[in-house]
């Protein structure tokens, strides 16, 4: 594999543990104001990016690549309102999607299509995660600044279920 390519997918790995705890923190400020639903929203958030991680990892030790672990980042954001969180959420897909689609352009140049293939999965999964993080945002101006639209929302969000991702290495 083309040494570019796996120090990007490396990073990325890092930069997908990064995110685990950007929404551990989003978690932790909704639990702070009783938001269970949105708490249990971002803490299902930070499990679908440590599998993210994961599967980065075993991708590249399937195909015989050194994984480097690095140190994982303190999340830098402040949360002031409700709508912060989301709003913050909805910027972080924008850049992973970005990171993502870096690597398959590396990948394409290169002529790596197992990688590309590889790689598929997660461009579907970030259409998918940024269409949420702006539902949410407009959700939230639509019904959330009234409290019994706020409370609906959180209920909403507390019935959401971890579903580990279905890609396959």
């Amino acid at each position: 594999m083309n040494e570019k390519i796996a120090a990007l997918l490396n990073d990325q790995i890092n930069k997908e543990f990064y995110s685990a705890y950007l929404y551990l923190d989003m978690a932790n400020y909704y639990d702070e104001l009783d938001l269970d639903g949105y708490a249990n929203y971002y803490m299902i958030q930070a499990q679908e990016e440590r599998d993210h991680a994961l599967l980065f990892m075993k991708y590249m030790q399937n195909n015989g690549l050194k994984v480097t672990l690095e140190a994982i980042a303190k999340p830098d954001k402040e949360f002031n309102a409700v709508l912060d969180p989301l709003v913050i959420a909805a910027e972080h897909e924008r850049y992973v999607t970005a990171l993502i689609n870096n690597i398959y352009h590396e990948a394409h140049q290169a002529k790596d299509y197992r990688t590309m293939k590889f790689l598929d999965w997660f461009v579907d999964e970030q259409m998918e995660e940024e269409e949420n993080a702006d539902k949410m945002i407009s959700r939230y101006k639509l019904f959330g600044q009234d409290p019994k639209g706020l409370y609906l929302l959180d209920q909403e969000y507390a019935a959401r279920v971890y579903t580990a991702p279905s890609l396959t290495l």
